[in-house]
């Protein structure tokens, strides 16, 4: 941004006032360019905080108790499709990447983001410009190409990573969380954790529910 330019106009949401707190002191030394003009705990107040303040950018997580930040991000983009969002997130899924890029969102941050970086970014973004994570944009256009050649997963499209895939697989087959893990050499906690993100990713409640939407919408067959 070039110089005696205003500062972009940030409000941060998150449902951490702690990981509001330490962005805040990360983008301090950072005043003239970034503008920390209000803050939000939760998806909720978020939304009559930005209506209030009107921001250059919202930097929400993708996370939050109730509502996501990617609910946020679609709720926002509703009330003014000009409204620049990017999610800020601990999951270097390239999933989660594509599912904001899907909602509108104006890029994709990893919370590891060093400030300076992190400053960067939101600068391409008021300008106009999409901001992935310098880690992640290898991965993402590697993985945007296999779409292409029709070489993604199977449940890609409802969120689901390559393994998450495959555990579906096998409970769609009728193996049980021991079994699955003996075949996949993982613990049977690492293979629950992995359930719970696809009956949230599928909007189900149980194991029952995830077979059924996967046969439903044609995940497997």
């Amino acid at each position: 941004m070039a110089t005696g330019s205003p500062p972009v106009r940030l409000v941060l949401v998150d449902d951490h006032e702690m990981v509001i707190e330490g962005l805040k002191a990360m983008l301090a030394a950072f005043r003239e360019r970034v503008e920390v003009v209000g803050q939000a705990i939760g998806a909720e107040r978020a939304l009559s905080v930005v209506a209030e303040l009107d921001p250059d950018i919202v930097l929400s997580d993708v996370r939050m108790h109730g509502s996501s930040g990617l609910d946020l991000c679609m709720e926002l983009r509703e009330r003014d499709p000009e409204r620049k969002v990017v999610m800020l997130s601990v999951y270097d899924d390239e999933q989660y990447l594509f599912q904001a890029l899907r909602v509108g969102a104006s890029g994709y941050l990893l919370k590891s983001i060093s400030s300076d970086e992190l400053v960067r970014q939101l600068e391409y973004v008021h300008r106009g410009e999409t901001a992935i994570d310098p880690s992640m944009a290898a991965r993402a256009v590697d993985t945007a190409a296999r779409m292409q050649r029709d070489e993604f997963w199977p449940g890609a499209r409802h969120g689901l990573t390559q393994r998450e895939s495959e555990i579906l697989s096998y409970v769609v087959n009728g193996l049980s969380n021991r079994a699955i893990a003996s075949k996949l050499v993982i613990g049977e906690e690492t293979v629950k954790t992995h359930l719970s993100s696809i009956y949230r990713k599928l909007g189900v409640s149980d194991r029952t529910g995830a077979v059924a939407t996967a046969l439903r919408e044609g995940i497997y067959q």
